[in-house]
This record gives C-alpha cells, structure tokens and sequence, in this order.
C-alpha cells in the first residue's frame, strides 16, 4: 500500500516477544518492513516518531459492518441473540418464542433485536452499505485495527432480486476497507436457508443466492488485490443444508481460502442440529469436511468434549466474540480447552457492541477468571497474538502480518503508555498495560502498508469519523 519508502523510529516496540526500546522500523515502498533496529536512541532524519508502544497491526476476526448501525438503538428496543441462533433457525427458536409468550424471559429478546436488524439490512444498497462501511472501518482503523474478516451475506436487493453487479455489496464493503485505509478478507457466506431445509424468510432472500453452486458462481467473480482476501464462510449448519457443505468447502479448498463458520454460539442450535442430523454442528461439519487449519469457528460456545477434540484435532481456529457474546448474553465458550486441544484462537468485535479489539483480549482472560475463579489463563503476550498473528492467519494472510520483523507488511498499531489509563507502569511492562489497562481510545498511531492512516488519533483518509458514522447510521433508521 506504501508508495514511497517510509522510516518510523518506536519509542517501544513489540519485536519477537518482549518489549524493545528506541526501535528503528524502515517500512519500503511494497508496504513491507526493510529492517527492524532496536537500541536507535535518536530517530533518523526524516523518520517519523511513534511515541508509545507499537504492536503489529490488530486483526478483527469478525464483523458485520452494518450491525454497527445497532449499537446503543438495540438496548434500548431489546435485542439479544446472535447470528446463528435467531437468522437462521424457525424451528430452534420455538422454545424461546414460548417463553417470550409465557412471560418467563426477558421482556426483550432477541426477536426485538432481529426485527431492528432486519430493518437496517432491508434499506442498505450498494451506495449506502459502502458509506456506513466506509465511516466502520475508520473506526476500526481508529481503534488499531489493520485487517478486518468482513462475514458478508448481504448479498443481493430486498426481496433477493439481483444487481446487475452480482458482486455489487461485496465490492462496495472492498472498496470501503481501501478508502478506510485497511485490509479486508471479505468471507463471502452462503446462506440458503431459514432452518434445516426450510425456505428463506422474506428478509433473509437477499442473503441467499438458492444454492451452493450458485454462490460459488458469484463468488469465483470476486477478486483480491494487496490490500484483498477473498474467503468463504458457511453461515451456520442450519444455512446450509448438509448436502451443500462440501460446495462450498471444496469451492475454499480449490482457491486455498480461509473458511469461516458460525458455530453453536447458541444450545438452541446443538438441539437443533441433533433433532435433524443426530449429530452436533461439530461433528456434522467434520463428517463433511469442513474442519481443518484453514477453517476458523465462530463463537463456539456450547460444545461437548467430543466437539472440543474434533476442532483441536483438526487444527480448526477458533474465533471469540467476547463482547458480543457478552451483551447478547450467550455464554462462556471453552477458550482454554480448545488451544490446549490444538485449536489457535483469534478475537473478533462480530456485532460492534464495541469495536476495541484490546477489549477482546482482556475479555477472554476475565471472562474465563469468572467461569474458575481463578487467574493466569493467558499472559499478556498470548493474548496479543491471539490479537495479531493468529488473527491474521485465520484471516489468510499468513506468516505476512502479525509481526514486526524484516519481510512481514508494515502494519503497525501504537499505543499510548502515558494516558490515565496506562500511565504508572515502566515500558517493560508494555505488553500487560496494553492488555489489561488501555483501549482503543488508546491508539495513537495506526500505519498500514507503511502508510500513516491514523496520526495523533486522527484520521488521515476519512474526515470527521463519528459524523461519518451518524450520518450513515441515521440514513438507515429513518425518520
């Protein structure tokens, strides 16, 4: 992405593990890092001074930009529920819309969130999906962010009538991560039905394109570019009926993709699945090979040990959502036991309750401090590359980002030491105040492909970002 050789001189760095000082980091006109010098106590003539600690460039595992338009109207309409237990699945939900009936849930459920969410994804079209888009990635560009795994199945017009681009959405949200200045892997999802077989809802037609064959038609029509992957994501088990799996997980096998899944982040599902197949997700997404080292499974909340020994055993990711799966209450997933299984983890902000990829990170670790009540699940230095490389690895960018070494792209995040939130502990302990003390407030400095996108906080490519953000959000609510 860099045009022209770019040198930046780190007050503190993260290179190799430990906290370095006085770090040199010469980024070359490819957007690739030239050289790393450590002990620089001057900075070069013409360099620029990142004051702070710079982390490789964060990665976000999972989002749906146009969730971002929910923020804050959902808590006050009602609203909890994530995308595999409520989009998906008429049948699964019957209990719950029982106990909505009889008074014994919550006022407000995920049925009231749906219909909110319904509501945005029915007025998006191209133009105003890259607006909304466009101000998101800002924020996240803003927030440290320098790749984001967009699980897009917006696909086509309301009703499911076509563009006359059929790729018209996902090219919008391409061209929105490049104006936003940062990498995308769009993970272009199939999504064919509402429940096991059953027809789409009326909202969800435009989610589907009525088979396999014809998703991986359009699909094979989108293109990458340096600052592009294009991946595939199966929406759920009940999206995509078991005979169409291997469709779309051949279709990522012949272009070496990454694949991504929604996996039982609700046990309505797991009952569900059992109810049809006699199998859970796992074991049903294994027995048609979907698992394996390029598949990343989202959420993964309620699983059986049996689950938790296919994901390792196949060296399937695992991404956490642990804001999301906090706000939409959906449980503590087994986080520990799948990496000891064999499992990388990777984090991601899903539904943009936040978009703060640090909080992602303390979260795990304090969440699972709650489920044991105990501490030290994982060091600073594991959550951060959770938060970097194996991000980016789940995100098919491989050994190229997620690190700050000669060769790996010049993506770098920096973060304040001396904000009242993270002032007090020496730079040595960058690393832990980073994780467990800052937030995206926090980010000073994002560059990505050596290009200074955000500098001093401020964004360098998109003017007024939370103005952005209100217009486009406040185009989709309506009057």
């Amino acid at each position: 992405m860099s045009l022209t050789a770019q040198t930046y001189w780190a007050e503190h760095a993260w290179v190799n593990g430990s906290v370095r000082s006085d770090v040199v980091i010469v980024a070359a006109a490819n957007g690739r890092i030239a050289a790393v010098v450590p002990g620089s106590p001057r900075p070069p003539a013409g360099s620029v001074t990142l004051r702070g600690l710079t982390l490789p460039g964060l990665a976000n595992a999972h989002s749906h930009a146009f969730h971002r338009a929910l923020r804050g109207v959902v808590q006050a309409d009602g609203g909890a529920d994530g995308e595999t237990g409520g989009e998906t699945g008429d049948g699964a939900n019957a209990q719950a819309d029982s106990d909505a009936d009889s008074g014994n849930g919550a006022p407000d459920s995920f049925w009231t969130w749906r219909e909110v969410m319904y509501g945005v994804a029915d007025r998006l079209t191209p133009d105003s999906y890259f607006e909304l888009a466009r101000a998101v990635y800002a924020e996240m560009a803003m927030a440290g962010i320098t790749c984001v795994g967009e699980f897009h199945y917006l696909h086509h017009a309301p009703g499911g009538a076509r563009y006359g681009n059929p790729n018209a959405m996902g090219e919008a949200l391409i061209a929105a991560a490049a104006e936003a200045g940062i990498r995308i892997t769009l993970l272009d999802t199939c999504y064919l039905s509402s429940g096991f077989g059953a027809e789409p809802n009326e909202h969800q037609l435009r989610f589907s394109d009525g088979t396999a064959e014809a998703w991986a038609e359009r699909v094979s029509g989108l293109k990458g570019d340096g600052n592009t992957r294009i991946g595939a994501a199966i929406h759920s088990v009940r999206a995509v009926p078991v005979d169409q799996l291997a469709t779309v997980s051949g279709w990522a096998d012949e272009h070496t993709a990454p694949l991504h899944v929604h996996l039982s982040e609700q046990t309505a599902e797991n009952d569900a699945c059992v109810e049809a197949h006699g199998f859970t997700p796992t074991r049903l997404l294994a027995d048609h090979g979907v698992l394996g080292p390029r598949t990343t499974a989202v959420h993964a909340t309620h699983l059986t040990p049996g689950d938790i020994r296919l994901l390792g055993h196949a060296s399937t990711g695992v991404c956490m959502c642990p804001t999301t799966e906090r706000d939409l209450a959906d449980g503590i997933g087994p986080a520990v036991e799948l990496q000891s299984a064999g499992s990388p983890l990777s984090l991601g902000s899903d539904s943009h309750a936040v978009i703060d990829i640090l909080e992602e990170a303390r979260a795990m670790e304090l969440d699972e401090r709650l489920r044991t009540r105990a501490r030290g699940h994982w060091t600073a230095a594991q959550l951060l590359r959770a938060a970097t490389a194996d991000g980016h690895a789940a995100l098919g960018w491989g050994a190229e980002a997620g690190r700050i070494e000669v060769g790996a792209l010049a993506d770098l995040t920096t973060i304040a030491l001396d904000s009242v939130r993270t002032a007090g502990p020496p730079p040595r302990l960058g690393a832990e105040t980073a994780v467990f003390a800052a937030t995206s407030a926090d980010v000073r400095h994002t560059v990505v492909g050596g290009r200074h996108v955000v500098r001093d906080g401020a964004h360098q490519l998109v003017p007024r970002v939370p103005q952005a953000l209100a217009e486009a959000i406040e185009a989709l609510h309506g009057p």
